[in-house]
């Protein structure tokens, strides 16, 4: 099992989330967080500069079975890209076992 964590902008998240939706990948937590970026000029706006280096993102968190990795990968590249400066990461890591409170079930069981 993997763990895919991304930060997306805000702005393409129902995208995302629809196009998760649309490949089974119907459970996953998300949170609003601001980060800092590599774009270091800041924007200017009726002749008052305003900072750019504090971005709001949506950050999410994916837990799936390997089977389910390269195309929740893929998806999320393809619904979080507008090709600017921005768009985001995607982290992922290895889940040693996932337990399902209600019912104690675990593995992949524990996610489905």
């Amino acid at each position: 099992m993997k763990k895919v964590e991304a930060i997306i902008r805000k702005s393409k998240f129902d995208e995302v989330k629809k196009a998760l939706h649309e490949i089974e990948v119907n459970f996953f937590s998300y949170w609003d967080v601001t980060g800092v970026g590599n774009e270091k000029q800041g924007h200017i706006y009726r002749g008052i500069a305003y900072s750019t280096s504090d971005i709001q993102r949506r950050f999410l968190v994916i837990v799936v079975s390997d089977e389910f990795l390269d195309r929740t990968v893929q998806t999320l590249l393809d619904s979080a890209y507008t090709g600017n400066v921005g768009d985001g990461k995607i982290v992922i890591s290895e889940v040693l076992d996932v337990y399902r409170i209600r019912t104690r079930e675990n593995g992949h069981a524990g996610i489905n």
